[in-house]
């Protein structure tokens, strides 16, 4: 069957808990679901990051949108 798993409490703003919930609805994922997704990928991260000083040095870039071609210029020959 399915993996154990362990119950943990983390204490955050309202205004996070508030947008964290938001964003699993958008997903159609539970609260708890899109937690577990964050701290496993997060933890991986800081395992490489080897501290959370480096860590958090390292900041993802918003994505530059791109001008939209015409549909001419996508569909080369």
């Amino acid at each position: 069957m399915g993996e154990w798993k362990a119950s943990i409490t983390v204490r955050v703003k309202p205004a996070l808990r508030t947008e964290l919930w938001q964003f699993a609805d958008r997903e159609r994922r539970s609260l708890g679901n899109i937690g577990a997704t964050l701290l496993e990928w997060a933890f991986e991260q800081l395992k490489v990051a080897g501290s959370t000083e480096r860590l958090l040095q390292y900041r993802i870039r918003p994505a530059v949108k791109q001008p939209e071609r015409s549909g001419a210029a996508r569909h080369k020959p």
